[in-house]
């Protein structure tokens, strides 16, 4: 420990992350200014990692939850080695690998996308929570730690409570979280908005609290070195900091702790950035420039982390030496790969409502993937992920030779956990609710799209069937909602999520077979509460309903159709009847199409979607949803029939029946779409 060299090492994080801003005219100094001491230590000294290979998955994690803190990340990690120079004046621009809030960079050394406030801490739950699943199956190997940081506004996000309360109750010691806790925030100072005890508020979550200085670097070391000697509980630290710490006024008057720091350059607020320069250390010549004793300290981390970090890779090769079968799993395992599956084998019941197929494949895979982690929000019974559970176990404080997350009424802070499993890697994330609540998993689900990370989300209850339960509980709009983001593309140029409605029992097995090898985004499955009728098949229906990996397919084709009947989910066996009333009593021939995917099926050649859906031809779409589900598919001159409305409470097939959604009533329709088309 060098107390001279400590402060100078905050002090030029500082001036980067000030210089940083100032250039760009655009970010948020003042946290980063307030943060640079804990940063300092915590990865000079705590955080272990290899610097010559930065995805090593034996490493500790840091999770930044205050996503508008970048310049500290980047000013941080200048130091490490892993930004130029010419990076950091290249601060919020465009192409730069600097943006203006942290995104997915694991060889730079940001293990997450963050933003959105109260997501990216409970990421870091996320991470621990596979560690802990991990290590649980190679005993030793994944004993490292997931340090996170959070501010005022991640604490104020609901979502803080979720995480906070499933961590505590898990018993999570291998999460160590920083509370950047200066008062002030962006539009006011915190105690405007709130007089809650955190500390209290964790501790009754069963967290350990540790309340310091965030500036003393003797407190900052004491802190966690109680929090990695802690063995029961995660450990949140109160760093008592203070804004935009070391800015001084042209005068040379300290000028700290003031809001206006918070959110835009030093110079636009009565603090002098010069001068705060000066007062740093910092060149104003040259400041973006790594100080010369600085640099020479930060050889030295570098050489003794990747010292110590051949030192544990050897230990590990010597483990795999010893445990062969072992070593095989973990690298399957950490390839993100899957085992030899054959989903055509699973048994599904004849006429079976999808949730119920998705249960039977969720226990088939309870015994053939061993690295799969499912949760529920309070709802495994309903939403049919409880075919996983009787096949393993609850995940439990000390006990994480189970599979099962049991995340209680939380279902944005599940997604965000889900999404931070899928982070941590090694580990393949499930999460399931009712289609409604959705809603609720929006936020997530969008930095899920964004960070392409292959979630599976089960969202069971999928329509107006849900019946009794009244509009509070019946999806409308929530299918076009999925649906966009089908449609918007993520930073690679594809689909940025993918969506799912299987039309029958069998289809839903290969929805999972589909979801399963998607890697690259998330999936979801929109699965129905009431039973569907079996699509008819000509031999091997598994083998028929396979084509659904183009995204659609045809479930009914005759030669030269008068008109193309399209859907997807249970309104496709409602065409099918609707067909055959149509074909016994006028005569007509027609194909229909099961479309499960729109995003999958529009990336298929045109030659392929026009020999399902013919360009100029008669097509008819029918959606439990909104007309919007199907507007993409129909053509200019296509019909629509689907709800505009909320739904009502009343058993579903009184809902059918009022709604329009029999088969009586579809071939009525049809009919009337082919004269109006005459």
């Amino acid at each position: 420990m060098n107390q001279q060299i400590d402060q100078l090492a905050a002090d030029n994080i500082r001036a980067l992350a000030i210089s940083m801003v100032e250039k760009a005219n655009s970010g948020h100094p003042g946290g980063a200014m307030g943060g640079a001491d804990f940063m300092h230590i915590l990865y000079t000294e705590y955080l272990n990692y290899d610097p010559t290979q930065m995805d090593w998955p034996f490493r500790d994690r840091f999770f930044m939850d205050a996503g508008h803190l970048s310049a500290l990340m980047y000013a941080q990690y200048s130091l490490l080695g892993n930004y130029k120079k010419e990076d950091l004046q290249q601060f919020r621009q465009w192409g730069s690998v600097t943006p203006g809030h942290p995104e997915v960079d694991v060889l730079r050394g940001i293990e997450n996308t963050s933003g959105p406030l109260g997501q990216g801490h409970t990421m870091g739950v996320g991470a621990a929570i596979a560690a802990k699943f991990l290590d649980a199956r190679f005993k030793g190997l994944f004993d490292h730690k997931i340090y996170g940081f959070i501010t005022d506004g991640g604490v104020q996000e609901e979502i803080s409570q979720g995480a906070g309360r499933i961590a505590g109750h898990l018993g999570l010691n291998n999460f160590i979280m920083f509370y950047d806790s200066n008062d002030v925030q962006l539009s006011s100072m915190t105690d405007e908005v709130t007089s809650e005890d955190t500390a209290l508020k964790y501790q009754s979550w069963g967290w350990n609290v540790i309340t310091i200085d965030g500036h003393d670097h003797s407190a900052i070391r004491k802190a966690l070195d109680a929090a990695n000697n802690e063995t029961e509980k995660p450990t949140l630290i109160i760093g008592k900091t203070i804004m935009g710490r070391g800015c001084v006024t042209c005068d040379g008057d300290m000028y700290e702790g003031e809001c206006e720091l918070h959110g835009k350059p030093i110079g636009d607020t009565k603090a002098d950035y010069i001068k705060t320069l000066i007062n740093l250390k910092a060149n104003p010549e040259d400041p973006f420039a790594i100080f010369e004793e600085v640099a020479s300290h930060y050889s030295e981390v570098i050489a003794k982390k990747t010292k110590n970090a051949a030192s544990k890779k050897l230990k590990i090769s010597q483990w795999e030496n010893e445990n062969p079968e072992l070593a095989k799993k973990l690298q399957l395992f950490l390839s993100g790969e899957l085992p030899n599956l054959d989903l055509s084998s699973v048994v599904q019941k004849p006429n079976a409502a999808t949730r119920d197929a998705s249960s039977a494949v969720l226990a088939y895979l309870a015994e053939n993937v061993e690295n799969i982690i499912v949760s529920s929000a309070d709802l495994s019974n309903s939403d049919k992920t409880d075919g996983f559970l009787k096949k393993s176990s609850v995940l439990q404080k000390n006990n994480f030779s189970g599979a099962f997350l049991q995340a209680g009424v939380a279902e944005l802070t599940m997604t965000a956990i889900a999404n931070g499993i899928a982070l941590h890697g090694g580990v393949i994330p499930v999460v399931a609710t009712f289609f409604v609540f959705s809603d609720y998993m929006k936020p997530a689900i969008r930095l899920a799209a964004i960070q392409e990370l292959p979630v599976k989300y089960v969202l069971t209850h999928d329509s107006f069937r849900v019946g009794e339960d009244g509009p509070t509980h019946q999806p409308i709009e929530q299918e076009a909602q999925m649906r966009l983001l089908e449609k918007v593309k993520n930073h690679k140029g594809h689909n940025s999520l993918l969506a799912l409605r299987p039309a029958d029992a069998i289809e839903t097995s290969v929805a999972w077979d589909i979801a399963l090898k998607n890697t690259k985004t998330p999936t979801a499955l929109i699965l129905s509460r009431q039973g569907i009728k079996d699509i008819p098949a000509a031999n091997s229906r598994y083998q028929e309903a396979s084509a659904a990996a183009k995204g659609g397919y045809l479930v009914k084709e005759t030669s030269n159709p008068d008109i193309t009947l399209i859907a997807n989910g249970s309104e496709v066996s409602t065409l099918i009847e609707a067909a055959a009333i149509l074909e016994k009593d006028h005569n007509l021939k027609i194909n229909i199409a099961s479309i499960i995917s729109e995003g999958l099926f529009k990336s298929q050649p045109k030659s392929y979607q026009e020999s399902i859906i013919p360009k100029g031809k008669l097509v008819f779409g029918l959606t439990a949803g909104l007309p919007l589900n199907l507007e993409g598919l129909i053509g200019d001159s296509g019909k629509i029939i689907g709800l505009d409305h909320f739904g009502y409470s009343a058993p579903a097939g009184v809902l059918d029946e009022k709604f329009g959604f029999t088969p009586q009533s579809a071939s009525a329709e049809i009919l009337k779409y082919i004269e109006e088309r005459k």
